[in-house]
């Protein structure tokens, strides 16, 4: 039998599990606060401070003038330490204390104590004063009578103490997610911080915030379930009309949003809009935002801090017809500007512009809406003036040059003035659209990035999990902060649950892109995991959260098709079902070594996710199988077609146990959202199996004998051409496979009988009811040199099925003495990572993007911003990766790149391949031309490239004899992003993730630093 999805590596997962998390504990240190100095103790130390010892809970004091959100912050932390140690320090915020072990929580100018201490030069706040959200920790021996030691939170602002805050409680032991993911605390008897100060200074991006969007019907369900639905009315003496089933997107919801932003080092919230408007749900949200420090926005098509179902909701008779500047300008600056007297008081950045109802286009024609966009600028402006500043440029803006609005900015008719933030948007895939060019990063406004880890649009729907793998979200969010797009990062995080992770590591991006770099993937995830669950299995955590969000981002979950990977080519589909199978088995064996109180934070962070995309891959495989199959005449077809209908059951008992038992129901409805069944871009009402086409296979009275081969779809007897295995070569020693399966009742007696000695089967006869795997591997002793062919025979009887072989030996080279890679059956397969040589030009290389791509990582091809196009091979980086053919004449090389636009105006991303020391032939990666769009008409070679999650383009090249040769891939224009190479000498068959990487002799430590040129 063929080995079953779910058996595959099963015997070698406990082992696994036992073996990485004994050698995580040796490997991660015990730290919580991600990518910061751990400071705080669980023993004393010379000269710490003591927050809660056996005899000892320090008293927390903040200036009752500080602002109310350091107030708030104060009272969390105390509950935290609580949950840590279970002893609750005393906040107090009077004017006189007697407690000699104090926590002395301040802002610069706004707490008495801070400033009496920095004109005591009790502490030095030099490096703070003036800085947005930065702040230190610092230990001070009797900074004032009466107390023994202090310790000092002290913020240059608002948000730089509650960051402040925060960090002490996320070192001490309190996880950011406590609320939203069920993470508890940490427990520790004691805690101390260590002698000294430890700052922080300003963040890497100013605002960082995250969209709460396409939030139907999962978090709508939520939030129905649980805080209910708003009265509803048609009385307009009572307000705005309230249509009934409205969810109640209150305070009571938001402050927990609020919070959990703070924790993460985020600042700024685009709230809830399908069926809500934030303002109007609850008339206190606002004023609660601004308490916790958080920075309102509103979406891309909503300006004027406006909702547009606040327009909606208004009678016709106020509005005076539908949301068009064009007809009713009037009405929509009276609404525009209630909006901002209303709001006028709370830290908000107010989004400019229009678009059109239910985020479209309003008006057709690009010079009819560039000259509106002109008129409406102005008038909001004007707006702004009159109603909160005199001087317009310090009131925080925003216009979102979202879809067809950067096409009129592109025209330059477009009239931005200078201090407004140009947010550029992505192609809501995670591909950015544009950057600034040196004269836009001159503008007094700057420039952000609006991007997505969901999508309600084309090509289709992603909403269920996280299909964002932190290194796609570096390569695009690194380019953004080195072109200057930095004034505001917000991203779509859609329901919200599921993408916690991708949520935390965008924001922690944002605030300090420097610590966060190409090579510190897994270093994140294992601080994650490590703060999430502690040290002692978080290798073996960020593992599986490495590879599951890997896994997913090969292909999203919704874009999964039967056809997707290839059954008969490479053993693809059946490599994709088992590896995520052994992953949700890692999985399973890890949370039964976790303790009970983490056992509903493994499920929603890691458990769940791994476990239904597991299962839904398999489906997807099996029904693939199913068809082949069933061409094939193959009776195991049903067995597939059972798997496939068994895995449609078993993600139904997924969601249902999700939303209903997990947590005893706690976030019911999150798992509503319908990721089966697509027949258009929109998420189906309901599941479907309709597109997974499954046959039925009639068994004959007789068993029948069917053979199929390695590397093709055919079947024989009947089948077109002949049955031939792919090439063996001495070098890369490989193992092929026959499947002998049967196409009737009872069992296929069948005998295999190579033609010479040096074929060695794996067995020579059997009886098989459904299907087995020959597999067939080479002598190397016996065979004679140079080319040798052969043939197996399968037979049953008098039918018999003849296979030709074939191997060739490498004269002058052997596995031993092989340099870099090997052809293998006409393909060189090469991971880009393992080059043969690098050679650096000044700041000018490719770097390794830990992680990044469908299957190992990727090469990046970096230098200063806006350096010119280069001219190879003079001054021009490349990578070098010495080969040996056994084949020659014209080859095509195919790079597989990652899916980015074209993100420099007018300028396409290329680069340069050769062979030897042929010329090198320049290649377009990613034309201009390519325009990210919905629909078939605006791009199609973009909806490939976003499904595929990659750009695939060709060169031809000369192999001019067989032996060693050279292929060099160099540097022409920044930012294109290698993933996998394939040099194709006729042997290349289709699948999705193309072969697995050719045998290749790795460089030795000495031989690496000596190709580093």
């Amino acid at each position: 039998m063929l080995p079953s999805f779910l058996a595959i590596r099963a015997a070698r997962v406990a082992a696994f599990v036992i073996i990485a998390a004994s050698a995580s504990i040796l490997a991660v240190q015990r730290a919580w606060a991600l990518g910061q100095e751990q400071y705080v103790q669980f023993s004393a130390a010379p000269g710490s401070f003591t927050i809660v010892n056996a005899n000892t809970t320090a008293t927390i004091y903040v200036d009752p003038k500080d602002w109310p959100g350091v107030l708030r912050a104060a009272n969390d932390l105390s509950n935290d330490i609580k949950d840590v140690t279970g002893k609750t320090p005393k906040v107090i915020s009077g004017s006189k204390f007697t407690e000699r072990n104090v926590i002395i929580i301040g802002t610069l100018g706004k707490s008495e104590i801070i400033d009496r201490l920095v004109a005591a030069r009790k502490v030095d706040v030099s490096a703070i004063r003036g800085k947005w959200e930065s702040y230190f920790t610092e230990v001070v021996r009797k900074p004032l009578p009466g107390i023994d030691s202090a310790l000092i939170i002290c913020g240059s602002d608002k948000r730089g103490s509650i960051y402040g805050i925060y960090d002490l409680s996320e070192e001490s032991g309190q996880s950011p997610w406590y609320y939203w993911a069920d993470v508890p605390a940490k427990k520790h008897a004691e805690l101390h911080v260590k002698a000294g100060k430890f700052s922080v200074g300003e963040p890497s991006v100013k605002y960082r915030g995250i969209f709460f969007n396409d939030e139907a019907p999962s978090l709508s369900g939520y939030i129905h379930a649980k805080y209910g639905d708003i009265p509803p009315h048609n009385d307009p003496a009572k307000g705005p009309l309230m249509a009934a089933g409205v969810a109640n997107y209150g305070q009571e919801f938001y402050s927990h949003v609020f919070e959990l932003l703070l924790r993460c080092k985020g600042n700024y919230l685009w709230p809830a809009m399908w069926n809500n408007a934030f303002n109007e749900d609850d008339p206190a949200n606002a004023a609660t935002a601004d308490m916790y420090g958080i920075v309102m926005g509103t979406s891309h098509q909503e300006p004027m801090l406006r909702a547009q179902k606040e327009w909606d909701r208004l009678p016709r008779s106020v509005t005076g017809g539908p949301w068009n500047y064009a007809t009713h300008s009037d009405v929509l600056d009276r609404f525009w500007r209630d909006g901002l007297i209303r709001n006028k008081n709370y830290e908000s950045i107010i989004t400019m512009g229009l678009r059109g109802e239910n985020d479209s286009a309003m008006v057709q024609g690009t010079d009819q809406a560039i000259d509106l966009l002109n008129k409406i600028i102005p008038a909001q402006r004007k707006i702004i003036v009159e109603t909160i500043n005199p001087d317009v440029t310090k009131v925080p803006q925003m216009w979102s040059l979202y879809k067809e609005v950067q096409n009129y900015y592109e025209t330059g008719g477009l009239q931005a003035p200078d201090d407004i933030t140009l947010l550029w948007a992505e192609d809501n895939n995670g591909n950015i659209r544009r950057l600034p060019t040196a004269e836009e990063r001159k503008r007094s406004g700057g420039a952000g990035i609006y991007y997505h880890f969901d999508y309600h649009g084309g090509p289709t729907d992603y909403r269920w999990v996280n299909t964002s793998p932190i290194p796609r979200v570096w390569d695009q969010m690194s380019l953004a902060k080195q072109y200057g797009a930095d004034r505001i990062w917000i991203v779509n995080v859609g329901k919200f649950k599921n993408i916690e992770f991708a949520t935390d590591y965008f924001l922690n991006l944002g605030w300090n892109s420097n610590r966060w770099t190409n090579d510190t993937m897994r270093e994140y995830t294992r601080l994650w995991a490590t703060r999430e669950f502690g040290p002692e299995h978080a290798g073996e955590i960020a593992d599986i959260i490495t590879l599951y969000t890997k896994f997913n981002g090969r292909r999203k979950p919704e874009r999964l098709e039967t056809s997707t990977y290839s059954v008969a080519n490479y053993n693809e589909a059946e490599t994709v079902a088992n590896d995520y199978n052994a992953l949700a088995l890692r999985a399973e064996a890890l949370s039964k070594l976790l303790p009970k109180d983490q056992q509903d934070a493994f499920y929603e962070l890691v458990l769940f996710p791994v476990k239904a995309c597991a299962n839904l891959n398999e489906m997807y495989v099996a029904g693939a199988k199913n068809e082949l199959y069933a061409r094939q005449g193959r009776v195991s077809a049903n067995d597939f077609a059972d798997i496939a209908r068994r895995d449609y059951a078993n993600d139904a008992a997924l969601m249902k146990h999700y939303n209903t038992e997990f947590a005893g129901g706690k976030w019911d409805h999150f798992q509503d959202d319908v990721h089966i069944g697509y027949t258009s871009w929109a998420e189906p009402r309901t599941p479907s199996m309709e597109q997974i086409h499954l046959t039925s296979v009639p068994e004959t009275s007789l068993p029948a004998l069917g053979v199929a081969v390695e590397n093709s779809a055919a079947a024989w007897p009947g089948g077109e051409g002949e049955p031939i295995l792919p090439r063996f070569n001495s070098i890369a020693r490989q193992r092929r496979y026959i499947d002998v399966f049967n196409r009737g009742a009872g069992a296929v007696q069948y005998t295999a009988t190579p033609s010479d000695p040096w074929i060695v089967l794996s067995a020579v006869r059997g009886s098989v009811a459904k299907e087995e795997r020959l597999w067939v591997s080479i002598d190397w002793s016996r065979v004679p040199q140079g080319a040798a062919s052969g043939s197996v025979k399968i037979a049953q009887d008098d039918r018999a099925v003849n296979i030709k072989v074939s191997a060739i030996s490498a004269a002058d080279v052997t596995r031993d003495t092989l340099t870099g890679f090997v052809e293998d059956g006409g393909v060189v397969s090469i991971e880009p990572e393992h080059y043969t040589s690098k050679t650096e030009v000044g700041d000018l290389k490719w770097i390794r993007v830990e992680d990044y791509g469908r299957t190992l990582s990727a090469m990046r091809g970096q230098g200063p911003v806006d350096f010119g196009p280069l001219a190879p091979p003079r001054g021009s980086p490349r990578l070098e990766y010495k080969t040996y053919f056994f084949t020659s004449g014209e080859a095509t090389v195919y790079n597989v790149l990652a899916p980015n636009l074209a993100f420099i105006p007018g300028r396409d991303l290329r680069f340069a391949v050769s062979i030897d020391d042929q010329a090198p032939v320049m290649v377009t990666g990613v034309a201009t031309t390519i325009v990210a769009g919905s629909s078939p008409r605006d791009g199609n070679e973009w909806q490939k490239n976003v499904k595929d999650e990659a750009r695939i383009v060709s060169t031809k090249v000369l192999i001019p004899t067989s032996g060693y040769h050279t292929l060099k891939l160099w540097m022409v224009d920044p930012g294109i992003t290698l993933q996998k190479i394939f040099i194709d000498l006729g042997g290349l068959k289709p699948s999705y993730l193309g072969p697995p990487e050719s045998y290749n002799k790795p460089l030795s430590l000495s031989q690496a630093k000596a190709s580093h040129k």
